[in-house]
């Protein structure tokens, strides 16, 4: 009987729920869910970078850090790595169709925040822990 009841109740349920590992909103977090990889995007949207003016905007990030995150983002198809020049190597960042598509992700992240977090610790009381 109990048998039974899972069954029915897996088969009403969808194929994927948002916080499922393999599910679309499980896959989108574990890419660009890390701090310094919001942090990267959110600068490029703002038009391509290259790798010291990122270190200058007040990521914080390290240049190791920086160098491996921004490695990840181009394998993943998020920012785009393009040489300038022949001569000297300068390398510029920028954002690809898929990493501009994140623009309201993000502009929902910022709004949530504002709303949620930033009272919170405007009165000392954020808890989040993090």
């Amino acid at each position: 009987m109990l048998e039974a009841v899972c069954m029915v109740a897996t088969k009403r349920r969808p194929k994927h729920s948002p916080a499922d590992p393999g599910s679309p909103a499980f896959e989108a977090v574990r890419r660009i869910g890390i701090e310094c990889r919001l942090v990267i995007i959110n600068s490029l949207l703002g038009g391509p970078m290259r790798f010291n003016e990122l270190q200058k905007v007040g990521t914080g990030i390290e240049a190791k850090t920086l160098a491996r995150v921004l490695k990840y983002l181009v394998s993943e198809g998020i920012v785009q790595r393009e040489v300038l020049g022949s001569q000297a190597i300068a390398v510029q960042y920028s954002l690809t169709e898929k990493g501009r598509q994140l623009r309201p992700v993000i502009d929902s992240l910022h709004a949530w925040g504002e709303k949620w977090i930033m009272p919170s610790k405007a009165l000392g009381k954020d808890q989040s822990g993090i």
